[in-house]
């Protein structure tokens, strides 16, 4: 092959994608016709088939896509945070935001959904999909906690499939009544007591220097921090020291 055309090959994979987002949240995943794709994105119908095989095809590299990103984004915000703000409260925050294009995707992703429940072939794809995006959720979760003195007392990918519906049941109630119920405001107010609820504190000995936990050592019950300053704990008579470190996991 051209190196050229080998140049040429990601931006023209690019444009597509960007192009068939737009499309599907303009007119819907079975409306759109591939025609439409290629005259938006400015290519041929060539330059598609030499990239998807189909509009199946097309939105799982959108789902793959859409998902490194919102994980990305959410990693380096956390690997941003000082120490002293490395709490269940914080997280939250940083986790309840959403992007102001977010409802495109929820428009397409919702769509396809409906699709994989009518279709067991599309289901089973979209399965092993979803099964990859919930594994990385539950690894950086996991790692995220543990640098906050924390570990997860329920199943990971249980706990990863609860946050998700959060998220998506969350942005179908906020996309209807935005003024009643901004985006994010479910996770804003509920997934710190959520991650408290499920997580207990490891002890300070448990944690070395690289945030590796010596399960021999760890607490059954910990208080829990929602982010409280020390100054709040001290007038409550509950005044500790935090075991918190600054982060360098992926969420």
């Amino acid at each position: 092959m051209p190196k050229g055309v080998t140049k040429r090959r990601p931006r023209t994979r690019a444009a597509l994608l960007k192009a068939a987002l737009e499309t599907f949240a303009e007119h819907g995943f079975h409306a759109t016709s591939i025609e439409q794709i290629c005259e938006r994105a400015g290519y041929t119908r060539g330059a598609y088939y030499s990239n998807f095989a189909s509009k199946e095809e097309l939105f799982l590299a959108l789902f793959d896509e859409h998902s490194e990103r919102t994980v990305r984004r959410l990693a380096e915000a956390i690997d941003a945070l000082p120490a002293e703000e490395y709490t269940l409260k914080r997280l939250a925050e940083l986790a309840s935001r959403v992007d102001p294009d977010e409802r495109d995707w929820f428009l397409v992703t919702t769509e396809f959904t409906l699709h994989a429940i009518r279709d067991p072939q599309a289901a089973w794809v979209l399965a092993r999909h979803d099964a990859r995006l919930r594994a990385e959720i539950a690894r950086g979760l996991t790692a995220v906690l543990r640098r906050a003195g924390r570990e997860l007392t329920v199943d990971a990918d249980r706990f990863a499939r609860l946050l998700i519906a959060l998220r998506e049941g969350g942005l179908a109630q906020s996309y209807v009544e935005p003024a009643e119920l901004p985006p994010g405001s479910l996770e804003r107010e509920f997934l710190a007591p959520l991650l408290a609820a499920s997580t207990r504190v490891i002890g300070p000995s448990a944690v070395d220097e690289d945030g590796r936990v010596d399960l021999a050592t760890t607490c059954e019950v910990g208080p829990v921090d929602l982010g409280v300053d020390a100054g709040d704990r001290a007038a409550d008579g509950d005044v500790g020291q935090s075991n918190r470190s600054g982060s360098d996991a992926v969420i």
